[in-house]
């Protein structure tokens, strides 16, 4: 493992990389508690897998954006360290699985070498930034939102306003009013305008789905460019002070936003102004602006026999771009499960023949962008070698679906197995829906809806039935749900709970009565005019649990009876706080506090140090046995509990020391002396958690 610490040229990510080894030595030690270091590498892409003693790495692409070099990288990394497989995820990272613990940090120097970072996959961070795929190239774009989904990624990864909230966080850039990266499904949603020649977005709060979706707020309809990133600092330290902590299921920040209101939510992002980074950050997007790169070979001239299967291809997966002369093609990926061995071979066709450059799709899928049209044949001819020329890219076939009980803890029944055969019905059965790209199909394992099921036309979420003593694999079906732009979505009804092995004959229903019964219209113009009801009284049959055969107890892609087994989950890296490990982190953050002023990052060191106020309070309200809920709440906690008593005697109250961050702009006499108090205040509580644990024997 001492290999990477000379090969990683960045200081910064080198420290990471050897912290995480030094962290999984302390935690194989016993010196970590279980649940602790759970959090911490879950920060770094680790996540468990529903198998023992592996992991699933998520890596991290900003915008499903791949070099053919990173491709390589990722492609390697895979074959050496897992399995071969490559997962694209509805985020448009890739993970992948059957990792050993021990061997995560090489595995992440080696993704550094291509610089592609594990930093903030998951966890209780900002995930993964989405946007449109067709962002630089859409038709309907006012501009190309990519620079500014990159430099938000830059701006956050690291920072520390957003590596210990209360839960995860999602941010999403669609490329026009057709909304097609859903930010009304986001916490922060931006979607592009230009108002009297200026840049901005239109920026949607509080969105999401899990069990209890909720549909995003505006927050405005026009901020300009330079004010994005200060906007969302500003939200995410709002989120990070008064998000919920102690219960995981109310912690997302639309139920902040809920408890205390968008009113009150949005004076408190205003009142923090003053100590934000910057309070105008302009984006430099020279780096996006160039023009389209020739290919390093001229593709070969090729004639295609079966004309007649690659108008089809032609009509069905290739995207036309806003640049005249170039083209993009869509590759449906079945489950978003593609293989090293073609990988290798795809990231030699972008490198030599396009752009060198393909971005990973919400819907699982590869956009291959920049391809002259001219050169469309000979990619056809590559793609087919690779089986990568399937019908129906973005169309109802294109069926979304989580890992469900393959890999994942909280999996409750097969979202994979049936999705497959979902799409050979669809396929075999309904050929007339080849290029239906109005209604769309998408399946969660479990309520978390890691595959977006409650915001689909169609929608099956993962559930068990119970028949007598005997349980059998289930879906819910969902209807109504859709993206309807500019901000606007609405979420699917839960209609009726049918056991899994029916799933395909609830599909064949609903198309059925559409095609009878929808007299021309929209297929969610078709569901409203019926109402939930109809739908559910034609679906009732379905749902008998009488007549259940011995395939109805097996779940779709096994060969055994079902058996409903559910982990703990990971999705918010839940912890176990211990009184010592609180104290030992709150000294860290002093440390990082010093290091970031030595580097002259002025926030960054006053955040350290916030935070190193913060979790020292939590440690010794710990020890008392008290409850906290969210850091504002410690600190009014704290001088209820020591300082209004006198327990530890302050000159001022907690409150007034702390909460001093949001009263000064972040220079550099206010971070000196701040980080002073903070050191200061450390030195109280330890002294007194040493007394006091010296009074206990």
């Amino acid at each position: 493992m001492e290999s990477f610490r000379t090969e990683i040229e960045n200081p910064i990510v080198q420290k990471d990389i050897i912290d995480l080894e030094r962290k999984i030595r302390l935690f194989k030690e016993g010196k970590i508690d279980d649940e602790r270091f759970r959090s911490l590498r879950l920060a770094r892409g680790v996540y468990g897998q529903r198998q023992e003693g592996v992991q699933m790495i998520r890596i991290k692409l900003p915008f499903g954006k791949v070099t053919s070099e990173q491709l390589l990288r990722i492609a390697k990394v895979s074959d050496e360290y897992s399995t071969g497989r490559l997962h694209i995820t509805t985020r448009q990272d890739i993970q992948i699985h059957y990792v050993s613990l021990d061997r995560t940090p090489q595995l992440w120097a080696e993704l550094e070498k291509d610089d592609v970072t594990l930093r903030e996959a998951c966890g209780n961070t900002v995930r993964n930034i989405t946007a449109s795929e067709t962002a630089g190239i859409d038709v309907n774009e006012p501009f190309d939102v990519s620079p500014y989904a990159h430099a938000l990624f830059q701006f956050l990864l690291r920072n520390p306003v957003c590596q210990e909230m209360g839960r995860k966080f999602k941010i999403s850039f669609s490329s026009s009013d057709e909304d097609t990266a859903l930010s009304y499904l986001h916490d922060l949603g931006f979607i592009p305008k230009i108002v009297n020649g200026e840049r901005g977005f239109k920026i949607m709060l509080g969105g999401g789905l899990g069990s209890q979706p909720n549909h995003a707020e505006l927050l405005s309809e026009f901020v300009p460019v330079n004010q994005i990133i200060p906007t969302t600092e500003g939200v995410l330290r709002i989120f990070d002070r008064f998000g919920e902590r102690a219960k995981r299921l109310k912690a997302r920040m639309k139920f902040l936003i809920k408890d205390i209101g968008s009113e009150e939510f949005l004076r408190l992002v205003d009142a923090e102004k003053k100590a934000l980074s910057y309070q105008v950050f302009e984006i430099d997007t020279t780096a996006f602006d160039n023009p389209i790169p020739e290919p390093l070979l001229v593709a070969p001239k090729v004639i295609i026999e079966d004309r007649a299967a690659f108008e089809a291809w032609k009509e069905s997966n290739v995207v036309q771009q806003k640049q005249a002369g170039y083209v993009a093609i869509g590759v449906k990926v079945l489950l978003g499960d593609f293989y090293t061995d073609k990988a290798r071979l795809l990231a030699d066709l972008i490198k030599n023949y396009a752009a060198n450059e393909l971005r990973f799709t919400l819907r699982q899928d590869i956009l291959i962008r920049n391809v002259k049209e001219e050169n469309l044949e000979f990619f056809y001819q590559e793609l087919t070698k690779l089986e990568m020329v399937n019908l129906g890219y973005n169309t109802i076939s294109d069926i979304t679906a989580c890992p469900g009980t393959d890999t994942c803890n909280l999996g409750i029944a097969s979202s994979t197995g049936i999705a497959v055969e979902l799409e050979r019905v669809l396929e075999t059965e309904y050929p007339q829906y080849h290029n239906n790209r109005e209604i769309t199909i998408k399946i969660s394992g479990c309520m978390n809806a890691c595959g977006q099921h409650n915001m689909s036309a169609i929608g099956f979420q993962g559930m068990s039935i119970n028949a007598g003593k005997l349980v059998a694999p289930a879906l819910q079906v969902l209807l109504g749900g859709g993206n309807l732009g500019n901000g606007s979505g609405r979420f699917s009804d839960k209609v009726i709970k049918i056991p899994s092995r029916r799933g395909p004959d609830a599909l064949r229903f609903i198309l059925n009565d559409f095609e009878s019964n929808a007299n021309g219209q929209s297929f969610l113009d078709y569901y409203d005019a019926k109402g939930e009801k109809y739908f559910y009284e034609f679906l009732k049959p379905l749902a008998d649990v009488t007549n259940l055969t011995e395939a109805d107890f097996v779940d779709w892609g096994n060969a055994d009876n079902y058996v409903k087994a559910v982990g703990v989950g990971e999705c918010a890296g839940v912890v176990i706080d211990l009184v010592a490990t609180l104290l030992l982190e709150a000294k860290d953050k002093l440390t990082f506090a010093q290091e970031a002023f030595e580097d002259k990052k002025w926030s960054d060191a006053i955040y350290h140090a916030y935070a190193g106020f913060v979790n020292g309070s939590k440690a010794l309200l710990l020890s008392e046995n008290q409850k906290t809920n969210h850091q504002a709440g410690i600190i009014d906690l704290f001088d209820t509990v020591f300082v209004a008593t006198n327990k530890i005697p302050l000159q001022f109250t907690l409150k007034d020391l702390v909460f001093q961050i949001n009263k000064n702009e972040p220079s550099e006499e206010f971070a000196t002396r701040y980080i002073q108090e903070a050191i200061a205040f450390f030195d109280i509580i330890e002294a007194f958690r040493a007394k006091d644990l010296e009074d206990e024997k």
